[in-house]
């Protein structure tokens, strides 16, 4: 069930003495951040600052992730679960979430394959902010003004890199390429404003369909 200020009134609060556990999982990449609580107050707090907001048990009051290091969780989603009692956020992160400096309160390791992968669509939104601000020297900025035809160029150049790679250099330069070809697909389909996540979507209908991949 997806929660705004309407659902917080179905959730159940009552079962954990008046706090609902809350996971906070990484917006982009899938990895889990931490794991907080919350009162009805936290929970409405969040959702109207648009920051989390838990409920520190040793503080015994409202506590906004961020609000002594300035990395604040930034809210996309909020989910229950099937029993109402269990939070799921989604959020971008403004810096490492945990107080000993780490990327995630479990460490910093990907903890899945799905995880690593996951820095896709983290590099999407860097893109997506080059393109937006065109800092000074940012190479994503430059390439994008000169338009969807030199891009296209790039794909197709960093493509055939790619191939010669794979039949006459070493593994460490056959990385090398395939990483400069997926950044600029990635590109590509911004400046075609089209979503990575539909073509993960095609991917994922030919497999349902058993067509072979």
């Amino acid at each position: 069930m997806s929660v705004s200020f309407d659902q917080v009134s179905q959730l159940d609060f009552a079962k954990g003495g008046g706090l609902i556990p809350a996971i906070v999982q990484h917006a982009g990449s899938g990895a889990v951040l931490m794991l907080g609580f919350m009162s009805r107050e936290a929970l409405h707090a969040t959702l109207e600052r648009r920051r989390v907001v838990f409920f520190s048990r040793s503080k015994q009051r409202l506590w906004e992730k961020g609000e002594r290091s300035g990395n604040h969780l930034l809210l996309e989603s909020i989910h229950a679960d099937c029993d109402a009692d269990t939070l799921l956020l989604t959020a971008w992160p403004q810096g490492p979430v945990c107080h000993t400096g780490t990327r995630t309160c479990f460490g910093d390791g990907p903890h899945t394959a799905a995880e690593g992968l996951g820095f896709l669509a983290e590099l999407k939104r860097i893109l997506e902010r080059r393109i937006v601000e065109r800092p000074e020297g940012s190479y994503t900025a430059r390439l994008y003004a000169q338009g969807l035809k030199r891009i296209a160029q790039k794909v197709g150049e960093e493509g055939l890199e790619v191939a010669l790679a794979a039949v006459a250099e070493t593994d460490e330069k056959l990385v090398g390429e395939t990483a400069d070809l997926l950044f600029h697909l990635l590109l590509l389909l911004e400046a075609r404003n089209l979503p990575l996540e539909r073509v993960v979507a095609e991917l994922e209908a030919r497999h349902a369909e058993r067509i072979k991949i």
